[in-house]
């Protein structure tokens, strides 16, 4: 890893579930392991995982997922987003964490918690839905540390597509349902991003994101930043689509903005980048003590 210091149906996607008989991807490149929750034991590749830098780009994959109608219905009609539209981005980053790197009790936990949370949305277990969630999660972090951080080198990218993996399986994915290789993923994206819709459902969902009423004044306060950040990391028809204003002033807002992010990020120590996950994950525990009693 490199170092710092520090609804339509979707597409099937490329090279899924196919194999050859040497055990590699319909792609042609390796098919990617699957490590196991809790299991990552490279440590470049953990710290990788562990960097917070994909926060960044959580609002993103939130209007990636939305843009499929089914899954903007199930949020619109099951979820507070009006009241507390930062705790379905804190809920989101518990599971991602507590599935690629946390430990094994981690991962129950958090896939527990998205059972109760999925039971009474309709299309929740669908397949390609689920299938579509995880994907926004990798492209998502991928494009933040294209941003802010440290780029992915080819083979890097493989071992992140893998380690992905589990979140999927989580989602109630069939293991064979993610990639083989970063080349079938990509495939996959350009053929789903032409198919998705965005909804009025979608687009209240977005009101409430993006201009939420209820949040603290800290979370009000950092929205401009957020919203900049969020429009400016969508692909061009999806922004569109969602009809944000975008022209040459908001794009050198953007710009500037990145350029300020990253000077920022290279001035925290790496430990401090990987420290909202395990506070992420107490807070998770905490949370279902709670349930427990």
């Amino acid at each position: 890893m490199t170092r710092r210091p520090g609804g339509s149906s979707h597409p099937r996607p490329a090279g899924h579930g196919d194999r050859t008989a040497d055990g590699r991807g319909a792609t042609g490149g390796p098919r990617a392991s699957r490590p196991a929750h809790g299991h990552v034991a490279d440590r470049d590749l953990r710290r990788w995982l562990a960097d917070s830098t994909p926060v960044a780009a959580g609002g993103r994959a939130i209007l990636l997922q939305i843009a499929d109608p089914v899954v903007a219905a199930g949020v619109r009609r099951h979820s507070d987003f009006a009241r507390r539209p930062q705790q379905r981005l804190a809920h989101t980053l518990m599971f991602v964490y507590a599935v690629v790197i946390g430990t094994e009790t981690d991962a129950a936990v958090a896939t527990a918690f998205v059972d109760r949370a999925h039971r009474p949305v309709e299309g929740a277990d669908d397949v390609d839905r689920q299938r579509w969630v995880a994907a926004t999660l990798f492209d998502s972090a991928r494009r933040a540390h294209e941003l802010f951080g440290d780029p992915l080198s080819p083979d890097d990218a493989e071992r992140v597509l893998a380690a992905y993996a589990p979140i999927a399986t989580s989602l109630r994915v069939p293991a064979d349902g993610w990639f083989a290789s970063v080349a079938s993923f990509d495939v996959y994206w350009g053929a789903t991003l032409p198919s998705l819709h965005v909804t009025d459902d979608a687009r209240g969902i977005v009101r409430d994101l993006l201009h939420p009423r209820f949040a603290p004044l800290w979370v009000r306060t950092a929205m401009p930043l957020v919203r900049i950040v969020t429009v400016g990391m969508l692909p061009d028809a999806l922004r569109t689509a969602y009809g944000f204003a975008w022209g040459p002033r908001e794009q050198r807002r953007f710009r500037r903005t990145v350029a300020l992010v990253r000077r920022v990020r290279s001035l925290v120590p790496g430990w401090a980048l990987r420290l909202p996950g395990p506070l992420l994950l107490r807070a998770m525990h905490r949370i279902a003590a709670r349930y427990a009693h």
